[in-house]
């Protein structure tokens, strides 16, 4: 009827998407503590470059592992128990940073029967990584599945792209409030009081998230909006199907040739700057936060990007490739960055990149759920993070040797300037149109 007043569609999806941020964020802030006190954690238990190369492939390996075990039992027991789970994993996990050392000489014991001989301290912290790990795998999983629950398809890259962007704040966020405590209190209460952080949005995500369909607060519009989309089959889809398609494999070879730079970026950048630009935890804080500042402004223009190009009639396909290949030619002078006399255009090269990943990672994530229905979207996502930290284990031994043989990050940013256009065309040749599967 000519001027009727259209109802109210409501915002609860966004509140959602809100809390997918805030879990992003404290995600990173658990992981990025010990990239920032490397260099205090390096002196006072005197690890070489490649002692801590293997703790951070511990955190890889079990993060390997626990996300393709993650996205399977999210899709089997859903998105509020299974992040619920996730979340007091690693939260617990986090805070026994505090106790690895003492914990070390059992951790020592056992990878002594395994044969694998560390020192105790080593062993220590491999052990907790390992357990955060297992953990902070079930994040992105839980958070892309959420998306594909209460957000329609032309929404999707955004709302990815918004609560991805809570990875960058949390980046940011550590460096300002670690060497903090650290100075004030001591490593041991960084691990604490970080870890404890991630309790508070467990209480708030238990009363505040709820299947679309059942929660008090949404309008039957803001329903409908959710389900505007063509409806998806709700038979399970075995894995051993899922290895079977080349969309699968696009987004795996993707997030294998591209998460071990963000990895990289995170563990450490730090170091980078302080053996490169003599900084210390008293004044590596606002180089760090103008990194990850510009990679959440990437996060969340990568995904208005390809919506942005959806709005001018393009197809899905080249809006989603287009974006991916602005964000992949961004990347590439990184490669020259180990040879930047100044910090701040250092700063402001690495920025760039860690931008355009995130804008990729936004627009890559998404391909799951332009191609996947939702049933499958769990087990797709936790195949392509398996592979992602698969990667990234292979870039922490090798940048552990690259710097203890030659003490230069030449070599290395040559490799994280070149990886996205080499994941793009690899893609494209293997999902040359993005189209819906529909399983039988």
């Amino acid at each position: 009827m000519p001027g009727a007043q259209q109802p109210r569609v409501g915002y609860v999806r966004w509140i959602i998407c809100a809390l997918l941020f805030l879990a992003a964020t404290i995600n990173y802030i658990d992981r990025q503590v010990i990239g920032i006190l490397k260099p205090t954690l390096q002196a006072e238990f005197s690890w070489t470059e490649i002692d801590y190369a293997n703790i951070v492939f511990a955190f890889q390996l079990a993060y390997a592992i626990g996300f393709i075990a993650a996205g399977r039992l999210i899709d089997r027991i859903g998105t509020r128990a299974g992040f619920a789970l996730a979340l007091i994993i690693w939260s617990l996990a986090a805070m026994l940073h505090a106790e690895a050392p003492a914990l070390g000489p059992v951790a020592a014991m056992v990878l002594g029967w395994l044969g694998l001989g560390y020192s105790t301290n080593v062993a220590g912290f491999m052990f907790v990584r390992f357990l955060l790990g297992i953990g902070e795998s079930g994040n992105f999983p839980a958070a892309i599945k959420t998306v594909a629950e209460w957000f329609p398809k032309r929404e999707r890259a955004l709302a990815t792209g918004v609560f991805n962007s809570g990875t960058n704040v949390g980046a940011l966020v550590t460096p300002l409030v670690v060497p903090f405590i650290t100075y004030s209190y001591g490593w041991y209460w960084a691990f604490i009081a970080t870890g404890i952080v991630g309790f508070v949005w467990l209480a708030a995500w238990l009363v505040l998230y709820h299947p679309p369909e059942q929660h008090p607060r949404i309008t039957p519009a803001e329903l409908a909006l959710i389900r505007s989309d063509v409806p998806d089959a709700v038979t399970p889809v075995p894995w051993r199907k899922l290895i079977g398609y080349r969309q699968t494999w696009a987004f795996m070879i993707g997030k294998f040739l591209t998460d071990p730079i963000w990895w990289l970026y995170l563990f450490w950048i730090p170091d980078f700057l302080s053996r490169t630009y003599g900084l210390d935890l008293r004044n590596i804080g606002y180089p760090l936060v103008a990194i990850y500042l510009a990679a959440d402004v990437g996060s969340i223009g990568g995904g208005w990007l390809s919506s942005w190009f959806l709005g001018w009639g393009w197809s899905l396909n080249r809006a989603r490739k287009g974006a991916m290949l602005v964000m992949a030619l961004a990347v590439v002078p990184v490669m020259f960055v180990a040879g930047v006399a100044n910090l701040w255009v250092a700063v402001a090269v690495i920025g760039l990149a860690t931008a355009a990943h995130q804008g990729w990672s936004a627009n890559l994530f998404t391909l799951t759920s332009d191609m996947f229905p939702r049933q499958a979207i769990g087990s797709v996502v936790g195949l392509g993070g398996m592979s992602g930290a698969i990667g990234g284990m292979l870039i922490a031994k090798l940048t552990g040797y690259i710097l203890e043989s030659t003490g230069s990050y030449l070599l290395i940013f040559a490799m994280a300037g070149s990886g996205y256009l080499v994941a793009l065309g690899i893609i494209h040749l293997l999902v040359p149109r993005l189209k819906p599967i529909h399983f039988e």
